[in-house]
């Protein structure tokens, strides 16, 4: 698709998430567009149904399929098999970042933090489907610095039960960070403090 089918889709199936973390998705996607998902196993999205953006605001609806032999489950704990919460914030992360680069931030994302997440259930192996339900609170693009910042609150479920609560979960796309020639020793090679170039 090229990037005006792109950034007017309001959902997005599973082939298409992985055409756009390999970054063959968007034919004709400009220069700075640097975003990618992590690709499986790491990515926690399976299909986006619903997204959308009214100005500054938004909401992203959806779903990874829990499968009996994910990768998690195999390590994650011996006798006691339970998805790391940590992946379903990281679920949500991916989903901002996704928004970051569909509302039309350039640039490569990164997780900034989050605010409050609390754990009141889990996700285990004969479970069936995790939705991720994301209120996208201020989407701003920071142009002066060539930076867009996406700040939501989430809900995940299983099967749909709510386990999950974060509160201002923050993504934002940079220009500038990529690391595009991996493994080669490079300018961005090393990590650190993001810090604004002069």
């Amino acid at each position: 698709m090229n990037y005006v089918e792109f950034r007017d889709r309001k959902s997005f199936t599973q082939l298409e998430l992985l055409a756009f973390a390999n970054g063959t998705l968007i034919s004709d996607a400009p220069a700075e567009f640097k975003a990618r998902l992590p690709l499986p196993p790491m990515l926690m999205i399976h299909r986006i149904l619903e997204i959308d953006r009214q100005k500054t605001r938004g909401r992203i609806v959806a779903e990874y399929d829990v499968r009996l032999d994910d990768w998690f489950f195999q390590c994650h704990f011996a006798s006691d098999p339970v998805q790391p919460g940590c992946l379903g914030v990281d679920g949500i992360w991916q989903l901002l970042g996704f928004f970051c680069a569909w509302s039309g931030g350039l640039g490569a994302g990164r997780a900034l933090g989050c605010g409050e997440v609390e754990f009141f259930g889990q996700v285990r192996p004969h479970d069936r489907l995790i939705r991720y339900e994301v209120d996208v609170r201020r989407y701003t693009e920071l142009t002066n610095v060539g930076a867009s910042v996406v700040l939501g609150d989430a809900t995940l479920f299983v099967d749909d039960e709510p386990i999950y609560s974060v509160q201002r979960a923050k993504v934002g796309t940079f220009r500038n960070i990529d690391y595009p020639d991996y493994p080669r020793p490079s300018k961005h090679s090393r990590g650190g403090r993001l810090v604004r170039e002069s």
